[in-house]
Protein backbone atom coordinates (compact mmCIF):
# COMPACT_ATOMS: atom_id res chain seq x y z
CA UNK A 1 0.00 0.00 0.00
CA UNK A 2 3.10 2.34 0.65
CA UNK A 3 4.30 1.51 -2.75
CA UNK A 4 1.21 1.98 -4.09
CA UNK A 5 1.17 5.76 -2.59
CA UNK A 6 4.53 6.88 -3.15
CA UNK A 7 4.00 5.91 -7.00
CA UNK A 8 1.13 8.31 -7.18
CA UNK A 9 2.55 10.80 -5.77
CA UNK A 10 5.63 10.43 -7.65
CA UNK A 11 3.58 10.84 -10.98
CA UNK A 12 1.40 13.25 -9.66
CA UNK A 13 4.42 14.82 -8.91
CA UNK A 14 5.75 14.99 -12.62
CA UNK A 15 2.72 15.99 -13.89
CA UNK A 16 2.36 18.82 -12.00
CA UNK A 17 5.62 20.15 -12.83
CA UNK A 18 5.24 19.04 -16.26
CA UNK A 19 1.73 21.25 -16.10
CA UNK A 20 3.83 24.10 -14.61
CA UNK A 21 6.64 24.05 -16.92
CA UNK A 22 4.04 24.51 -19.97
CA UNK A 23 2.67 27.80 -18.38
CA UNK A 24 6.07 29.22 -18.47
CA UNK A 25 7.79 31.42 -21.45
CA UNK A 26 11.10 31.00 -21.69
CA UNK A 27 13.17 33.90 -23.43
CA UNK A 28 16.37 34.02 -24.36
CA UNK A 29 18.34 37.15 -25.14
CA UNK A 30 21.75 39.19 -25.34
CA UNK A 31 21.10 39.36 -21.52
CA UNK A 32 20.63 35.96 -21.03
CA UNK A 33 17.41 33.43 -20.12
CA UNK A 34 14.60 34.67 -18.19
CA UNK A 35 11.69 32.52 -17.59
CA UNK A 36 8.25 34.29 -17.69
CA UNK A 37 4.93 32.82 -15.57
CA UNK A 38 1.70 32.80 -16.86
CA UNK A 39 1.14 35.16 -14.24
CA UNK A 40 4.34 37.65 -15.36
CA UNK A 41 2.42 37.45 -18.63
CA UNK A 42 -0.64 38.54 -17.39
CA UNK A 43 0.44 41.14 -15.87
CA UNK A 44 1.26 42.58 -18.94
CA UNK A 45 -1.03 45.09 -21.27
CA UNK A 46 -3.26 42.78 -22.56
CA UNK A 47 -4.67 43.38 -26.26
CA UNK A 48 -7.56 41.73 -28.22
CA UNK A 49 -7.15 40.94 -32.21
CA UNK A 50 -10.03 39.52 -34.60
CA UNK A 51 -8.73 37.26 -37.20
CA UNK A 52 -10.65 34.75 -39.87
CA UNK A 53 -8.50 31.46 -39.75
CA UNK A 54 -8.42 29.71 -43.20
CA UNK A 55 -12.10 29.87 -44.19
CA UNK A 56 -13.27 29.63 -40.63
CA UNK A 57 -15.88 32.90 -39.25
CA UNK A 58 -13.55 35.59 -37.31
CA UNK A 59 -12.57 33.96 -34.03
CA UNK A 60 -11.03 37.11 -31.17
CA UNK A 61 -7.66 36.21 -29.51
CA UNK A 62 -6.40 37.96 -25.97
CA UNK A 63 -2.87 38.18 -25.00
CA UNK A 64 0.17 40.62 -24.98
CA UNK A 65 2.35 41.82 -27.65
CA UNK A 66 5.46 40.11 -27.82
CA UNK A 67 7.06 43.63 -28.22
CA UNK A 68 6.18 43.98 -24.80
CA UNK A 69 7.43 40.48 -23.61
CA UNK A 70 10.68 41.07 -25.06
CA UNK A 71 11.01 44.88 -23.60
CA UNK A 72 10.30 42.99 -20.15
CA UNK A 73 13.04 40.62 -21.25
CA UNK A 74 15.24 43.77 -21.98
CA UNK A 75 15.09 44.11 -25.81
CA UNK A 76 14.93 47.76 -26.40
CA UNK A 77 13.54 49.33 -29.49
CA UNK A 78 12.83 52.50 -31.37
CA UNK A 79 15.90 54.52 -31.15
CA UNK A 80 17.84 51.30 -30.49
CA UNK A 81 17.05 49.66 -33.69
CA UNK A 82 19.31 50.80 -36.19
CA UNK A 83 22.30 48.97 -37.95
CA UNK A 84 23.71 46.19 -36.84
CA UNK A 85 20.52 45.57 -34.80
CA UNK A 86 18.46 44.86 -38.11
CA UNK A 87 20.01 41.47 -38.42
CA UNK A 88 18.48 40.50 -35.25
CA UNK A 89 15.55 38.37 -35.25
CA UNK A 90 13.22 36.48 -32.92
CA UNK A 91 13.17 32.75 -33.10
CA UNK A 92 9.79 31.44 -31.93
CA UNK A 93 9.73 28.00 -30.59
CA UNK A 94 7.32 25.46 -29.56
CA UNK A 95 6.68 22.07 -27.61
CA UNK A 96 6.54 19.67 -30.67
CA UNK A 97 10.09 21.42 -32.06
CA UNK A 98 8.22 23.69 -34.76
CA UNK A 99 10.16 26.75 -34.91
CA UNK A 100 8.92 30.20 -37.25
CA UNK A 101 11.53 33.25 -37.69
CA UNK A 102 10.24 37.02 -37.45
CA UNK A 103 12.45 39.65 -38.16
CA UNK A 104 12.19 42.01 -34.93
CA UNK A 105 11.68 45.17 -36.83
CA UNK A 106 8.07 43.41 -37.60
CA UNK A 107 7.70 43.64 -34.18
CA UNK A 108 8.38 47.73 -33.65
CA UNK A 109 5.84 50.37 -34.52
CA UNK A 110 8.21 52.58 -35.66
CA UNK A 111 8.63 50.13 -38.62
CA UNK A 112 5.43 49.03 -38.77
CA UNK A 113 1.44 48.80 -37.76
CA UNK A 114 1.44 45.27 -37.29
CA UNK A 115 1.18 43.66 -34.07
CA UNK A 116 2.07 40.44 -33.32
CA UNK A 117 0.77 38.92 -30.39
CA UNK A 118 1.98 36.41 -27.76
CA UNK A 119 -2.21 35.04 -27.36
CA UNK A 120 -3.32 32.81 -23.89
CA UNK A 121 -6.80 33.62 -24.45
CA UNK A 122 -9.38 32.31 -27.46
CA UNK A 123 -13.06 33.91 -27.28
CA UNK A 124 -12.20 34.74 -23.31
CA UNK A 125 -11.15 31.11 -23.27
CA UNK A 126 -7.68 29.78 -22.32
CA UNK A 127 -6.53 27.84 -25.38
CA UNK A 128 -6.97 24.38 -26.08
CA UNK A 129 -4.51 21.50 -25.49
CA UNK A 130 -3.69 21.85 -28.67
CA UNK A 131 -2.85 25.17 -29.56
CA UNK A 132 -1.68 25.99 -25.98
CA UNK A 133 -1.17 26.99 -23.43
CA UNK A 134 0.86 30.17 -25.61
CA UNK A 135 0.56 30.59 -29.10
CA UNK A 136 1.70 33.25 -31.58
CA UNK A 137 -1.18 35.36 -33.77
CA UNK A 138 -0.26 37.91 -36.52
CA UNK A 139 -3.30 39.51 -37.78
CA UNK A 140 -3.25 40.28 -41.49
CA UNK A 141 -0.35 37.51 -42.96
CA UNK A 142 -2.07 35.71 -45.82
CA UNK A 143 -0.65 32.02 -44.51
CA UNK A 144 -0.80 31.27 -40.60
CA UNK A 145 2.51 29.31 -40.85
CA UNK A 146 4.27 32.04 -38.55
CA UNK A 147 1.31 31.21 -36.05
CA UNK A 148 3.25 28.59 -33.68
CA UNK A 149 1.19 26.84 -31.50
CA UNK A 150 2.33 25.70 -27.87
CA UNK A 151 5.31 28.59 -27.76
CA UNK A 152 7.53 27.60 -25.04
CA UNK A 153 10.55 29.94 -25.99
CA UNK A 154 11.51 33.17 -27.13
CA UNK A 155 15.17 33.24 -28.68
CA UNK A 156 16.93 36.39 -30.00
CA UNK A 157 18.93 35.93 -32.72
CA UNK A 158 21.83 37.54 -34.24
CA UNK A 159 22.01 36.40 -38.34
CA UNK A 160 25.27 38.07 -39.00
Amino acid sequence: MKRLFSLSLLLSLVFTSAVLQCQQLIVETDGGKQILSRADLEALPHVKVTVSEHSAPPVTFEGVTVKTVLEKAGVSFGEAMKGKRLANCLLVEAADGYRAVIALPELDPAFTDKQVVLAFLREGKPLSEKEGPLRIVIPDEKRMARWVRQVTTLKIVDVQ
